[in-house]
């Protein structure tokens, strides 16, 4: 059964690692752990400029009719159930897409980096753990600590939030040597083949250009790299 969407609207979270690094830092994250980063291209001597290790990487593309027709025609063929160890929920609110995300980002790296103990991503991952992602889904959508940092997130970018959007962000994770795709408006993670922690900056850009090779009218595309820190 499809979820039905909320009538509950936040403004879109503008594509600017700045405003990401301070949502997620204030959430916890620890600034020593992870970063956001921009990937100013996908030429391998681009994507060779990113921090490593990439840990996810988040893209925004614009939604057109030919990307929601294939969204649908895919997602009939599709059954909704989880996949091993992904951490994949659903998205009910609109314009929520930039912090689901971020939190498909952050949920498939909790083994890798450090949560601040009793922070509020510390505490979301434990209380949705167990649950499937329409759950989640609510869950998210009833959490009022988590709407006000999204609003905050979201009016700290450098141009003017509006709600009247048609770009769409979705999240690029490794998890058991598969590269997934996770979009909250898709009925579960669709995986693009063998990948690893290594590649999966390179395996992501090559699923990426596919996908802007689709509209090559448009340039509302970004490119945004989770990292990990390391010490220098």
């Amino acid at each position: 059964m499809a979820d039905v969407p909320s009538v509950k609207r936040w403004l879109p979270l503008e594509a600017n690692p700045d405003v990401m690094n301070q949502f997620i830092w204030g959430l916890g994250v620890a600034p020593d752990e992870a970063e956001c980063f921009d990937v100013y291209g996908l030429d391998v001597e681009l994507l060779d400029m990113v921090p490593k290790p990439v840990l996810a990487v988040l893209f925004l593309y614009p939604l057109t009719s030919q990307s929601e027709e294939e969204r649908i025609q895919q997602d009939s063929a599709v059954k909704e159930q989880p996949s091993s160890g992904v951490y994949f929920m659903k998205q009910t609110v609109g314009n929520a897409c930039g912090t689901i995300g971020l939190l498909h980002a952050v949920g498939n790296i909790t083994s890798k980096i450090k949560l601040v103990e009793g922070s509020y991503l510390d505490n979301f991952f434990k209380s949705t753990a167990e649950m499937d992602p329409s759950e989640r889904a609510t869950f998210l959508e009833n959490d009022r600590e988590m709407e006000v940092a999204h609003s905050v997130a979201a009016t700290a970018g450098d141009t003017d939030a509006s709600d009247n959007v048609n770009t769409h962000f979705i999240c690029f994770t490794c998890v058991n040597g598969q590269l997934y795709e996770l979009d909250g408006r898709r009925a579960a993670p669709i995986s693009h083949g063998a990948s690893s922690p290594t590649t999966l900056l390179q395996d992501a850009a090559k699923v990426i250009e596919k996908m802007i090779q689709k509209n090559p009218d448009s340039i509302n595309f970004n490119v945004i790299a989770v990292s990990k820190k390391t010490e220098a």
